[in-house]
């Protein structure tokens, strides 16, 4: 176990070290929050919420007519079908701005504004799952709003277009800074973390040291004891 003592730690350590970035790997920032409000008006059938801090919203239908999800330039994005097929418009921009976090996706030359809408199907689930670039702040830096990153501010709100056959309506929402309190890098638990993980490793070092140089020390008789191989003292000869 004290072998094994360091290499659990630094495994502790490194888990609460990564945990921040596998958030961002997934595309969310923990600074932020996307909260979804209301369907204005509201769709009979359709879910709405957001998942990972501002990195996707998610759409789910049970209702009796398509319902879709409308693109930047107000063209028809993705539906989902009364039978649950989920389908694309390929030359809608926004399936290819979609694909990066910051909108730096090339478009190719066939997706825009007032193209023909081709419907290509993905999925059957009844589910759309996509990343929204009006749902967070579409740069590295810091918003301007944000004056104080340890204090809550509001960014922006927002409003995505979407339609239940002929009835359009619009997912609303706001985009929150919540800073590192509210799930930011965890910087003072991490340098606890090292601090704690590299006593720990010393205290492991310098037990082991020990009894290895005991282990390796001879032995000394005590005082009265004599010196010989066995433990019963040799027979006298007769």
């Amino acid at each position: 176990m004290a072998r094994r003592l360091p290499a659990l730690v630094l495994l502790s350590v490194a888990t609460a070290l990564l945990a921040p970035v596998a958030a961002l790997a997934h595309g969310g920032n923990p600074n932020y929050r996307s909260v979804f409000h209301r369907l204005d008006p509201a769709l009979p059938g359709v879910q709405v919420q957001v998942i990972g801090y501002d990195a996707f919203y998610e759409v789910r239908s049970t209702a009796g007519q398509p319902v879709t999800v409308y693109g930047y330039e107000g063209e028809p994005y993705s539906r989902i079908l009364p039978d649950g097929t989920v389908q694309q418009n390929v030359n809608s921009p926004a399936v290819y701005l979609n694909q990066d976090f910051y909108g730096t996706s090339s478009v190719p030359a066939h997706a825009h504004d007032g193209a023909p809408v081709v419907w290509r199907t993905v999925d059957k689930t009844g589910t759309i799952t996509w990343h929204d670039h009006r749902m967070h702040w579409l740069a590295k830096s810091r918003p301007p709003q944000v004056k104080n990153e340890h204090t809550k501010t509001k960014v922006f709100d927002y409003r995505i277009p979407i339609s239940e056959g002929s009835t359009r309506s619009a997912i609303e929402g706001t985009l929150f800074w919540v800073g590192p309190s509210g799930g930011g890098f965890p910087v003072a638990a991490a340098v606890a973390l090292i601090v704690l993980a590299t006593g720990s490793i010393a205290l492991v070092l310098v037990v082991r040291r020990r009894r290895t140089a005991a282990a390796l020390a001879p032995d000394v008789p005590a005082q009265g004891e004599p010196v010989g191989g066995g433990g019963r003292p040799e027979r006298e000869a007769w």
